[in-house]
């Protein structure tokens, strides 16, 4: 398994999925049902969020196509979303890019479950996490990588399943401060990878720009 692909993808995914970042939004929309009632929604969001990470893993590159997207391009694309993601986490700020607009999220009080919407679409599975999954595919091209790849989506979700499982609790001594400066750090960690992202499709896009022509 590739050390630094495993390092550098689960940095972007975990920024970008950070259970600790949306567990106040869970234990919001599950106010006033039962452990029982919670925990059923974690396993589901489990579900939801391994199907759509799939989905996203194998065909994503291939709706790339389809649409006649270089991956260039769509690396470029990418990294504005999950910088702007990055930089909303940096002030404090929820991100319409990821989480969907307010008029989006209100609309969940309308459905019975809120484990697809908006829990896993857009929370978690939303375009950065579509992003970040499509650009690491085209790097996943050997079999120790292939590994890490699914390594990573499969600790990440686990990691979801199992802070939203026992949400009450991390709820009652994870403190306000303690939220903020991991959004914070999050936020750092993510404006970083994207700048990594828009370098790395610039230089392909506009290579004179790198001295490369």
């Amino acid at each position: 398994m590739s050390d630094t692909f495993f390092i550098s993808m689960f940095g972007a995914l975990f920024a970008v999925m950070n259970p600790f970042v949306n567990l106040p939004v869970f234990l919001g929309l599950t106010e006033g049902q039962s452990v029982a009632q919670q925990r059923a929604a974690s396993l589901q969001i489990m579900l939801y969020t391994a199907v759509m990470c799939a989905v996203v893993a194998v065909a994503g590159a291939a709706i790339l196509k389809f649409f006649g997207i270089s991956v260039d391009a769509f690396r470029l694309a990418g990294g504005l979303v999950l910088g702007q993601i990055g930089l909303n986490m940096l002030n404090g700020a929820s991100s319409h890019a990821h989480h969907g607009s307010v008029a989006e999220q209100k609309e969940q009080a309308e459905v019975e479950s809120i484990a697809f919407f908006p829990m896993t679409f857009p929370m978690l599975v939303g375009p950065g996490t579509i992003t970040t999954l499509i650009l690491f595919s085209e790097k996943a091209d050997s079999l120790p990588n292939l590994a890490a790849y699914a390594g990573v989506v499969a600790v990440v979700i686990a990691m979801l399943g199992l802070t939203f499982w026992f949400a009450g609790s991390i709820g009652r001594h994870m403190t306000v401060t303690m939220r903020v400066i991991m959004s914070r750090i999050m936020g750092m960690i993510l404006m970083a990878i994207a700048a990594g992202m828009i370098t790395e499709g610039l230089k392909v896009l506009l290579p004179g720009l790198a001295g490369t022509a």
